[in-house]
């Protein structure tokens, strides 16, 4: 590996994300000595067609078979698409895509080949962040706590805060930026609040033929079913104490809740989930958090940050409004995680994700090797 990889200064690092949201990869610059953030660079998105989507749809909850060689194969070129655009980059953090996630039981699994990015990319790359932390008796998730305590540090925050981000899957992370680093005990608590875009998703695809309810526009015309939403809420997921992660497909049961229902009010009901899980994790928070910062795609859903808006007593803010990208900002986390792995630091600890001891999970593949 690079000699300036290993010494302690700032390098640019380029990381990668393919969310359980399935809508494409985003890639965005990090300049870190894996503690502080020195700055971002630029960032890029690279959609997955219909088509695209389809096939990793087919992957979905499956450990092996040829869905999920395909699906390999197509994050893999997808990434080098979307990677090769970028210049003078040090290191490459590759997420890759999650098809299967069962913590407790056969592990977790991210397809696409890291070691095939690095040789042609011609820089090396850091991948496979998940499984050393499971294989500690880690839920693998969420990852990017670490990435988000540093983020508090750099926007310069002095009292308890939470970032949501709102995915496939909802994950919350408190973070106290009174203490020195992210795995002092304390510093962090974080877990997956529940499931989030990805049922909403889901229904719009199977009965409208769209990949989303953009600007919650019809969840605006609905009406939440309180019945579905007490059962949903009668799920042991939320009498569980964090940390905890899930699979995006964990909740599938929540069509089945709202198949009676019209389109406006099932999306209505769904949207309505998703915000009381994140409820109902806030109440986990050690200390009441100043404030909650939204990231991902469901900050965009007018109706959902309403929701939460409506039932929380901190302030709900997209990310932007502390001058953060909430559309990069987990591909910014997997480059500032890169550095940290490279530099043989932790990315993850009890507190984020129940691994028994600080642990730094990844494979670092150069380019020769």
């Amino acid at each position: 590996m690079n000699r300036a990889i290993r010494k302690g200064g700032p390098i640019k690092a380029l990381g990668a994300m393919s969310g359980t949201s399935l809508d494409g990869v985003d890639a965005a610059v990090v300049e870190t000595d894996g503690h502080q953030i020195i700055g971002f660079g630029p960032s890029g998105y690279r959609a997955y067609s219909e088509a695209e989507r389809a096939d990793l749809r087919e992957a979905l909850g499956q450990w092996h078979g040829p869905e999920v060689d395909k699906a390999a194969e197509l994050v893999t070129f997808a990434h080098a698409e979307a990677l090769s655009e970028f210049e003078e980059i040090d290191l490459i953090g590759f997420h890759g895509q999650t098809v299967a996630h069962e913590p407790h039981g056969r592990g977790t699994l991210q397809v696409g080949d890291g070691k095939g990015l690095a040789q042609a990319l011609g820089v090396p790359v850091v991948w496979d962040f998940r499984s050393d932390d499971v294989a500690m008796g880690g839920e693998g998730a969420p990852l990017a706590p670490f990435f988000h305590f540093a983020c508090a540090k750099w926007i310069g925050a002095t009292q308890p805060l939470c970032f949501l981000n709102l995915g496939g899957v909802g994950n919350l992370t408190y973070a106290d930026p009174g203490f020195d680093g992210p795995e002092a005990p304390g510093a962090l608590l974080a877990f997956d609040t529940g499931p989030a875009n990805a049922p909403v998703d889901d229904l719009m695809q199977a009965r409208l033929g769209l990949p989303m309810d953009r600007d919650g526009a019809v969840a605006r015309g609905g009406t939440v079913e309180m019945g579905a939403l007490e059962l949903f809420l009668a799920e042991p997921y939320f009498a569980r104490m964090p940390p905890k992660s899930l699979d995006r497909n964990d909740f599938a049961e929540m069509i089945r809740l709202v198949k009676e229902l019209s389109d406006a009010d099932a999306v209505a009901t769904l949207t309505g989930m998703c915000a009381a899980g994140v409820v109902q994790g806030m109440e986990h928070c050690p200390k009441p958090p100043s404030r909650l910062l939204v990231t991902g795609g469901g900050r965009h859903n007018p109706v959902l940050m309403e929701m939460l808006r409506v039932a929380l007593d901190c302030p709900v803010e997209p990310v932007e409004a502390v001058g953060l990208d909430g559309d990069m900002l987990e591909a910014q986390a997997f480059a500032y995680l890169a550095v940290r792995v490279a530099r043989g630091l932790p990315t993850s600890c009890p507190g984020t994700t129940g691994v028994k001891a600080l642990v730094g999970g990844g494979v670092v593949s150069t380019v020769a090797g």
